[in-house]
């Protein structure tokens, strides 16, 4: 699995013009799934994501975490981060898992950021999404649970 972390003010998500995810304070983490993807995936990305110190301390150093900076997470489901790009102009997304196993799974993630204590609204899975933010910093992170963009 691959997560990109934005710390944000503020994000939403839309469907057909309904708010189906608003936070304040907080991450918007994207969420992709590849073919072989496990829950423990979903465990090791979440506790990554929960505890990650990229909030300002009083001195203005990244030494908070979620909780300490009272954030949420809006996690969205995104199959295009495994769009492969190397070759000719159209992505390849052989990589991304079936949307049956990536709805799991990424259902599997949000559940871990929950049972840590995280408030998580999420973005609707396969639909088209217009997503808004605002980016604070812009702290910008790519995690992958087995290593490959960190």
């Amino acid at each position: 699995m691959r997560v990109v972390v934005q710390r944000v003010s503020e994000a939403a998500v839309r469907v057909e013009d309904n708010i189906v995810g608003r936070i304040g304070r907080g991450f918007l983490v994207l969420v992709g799934v590849r073919t072989g993807d496990t829950e423990a995936d979903a465990e090791y990305l979440a506790e990554k994501v929960a505890y990650l110190r990229v909030f300002p301390d009083e001195h203005g150093k990244m030494n908070h975490d979620l909780f300490t900076a009272q954030g949420a997470v809006l996690s969205v489901s995104q199959f295009t981060l495994y769009g492969d790009c190397r070759k000719g102009r159209r992505p390849n997304y052989m990589a991304a898992a079936a949307p049956d196993e990536a709805v799991r799974l990424y259902e599997a993630f949000n559940q871990a950021l929950r049972a840590r204590g995280v408030h998580v609204e999420t973005g609707q899975f396969g639909a088209m999404m217009q997503v808004s933010l605002v980016n604070d910093g812009p702290v910008t992170l790519i995690i992958d649970s087995r290593g490959d963009a960190q």
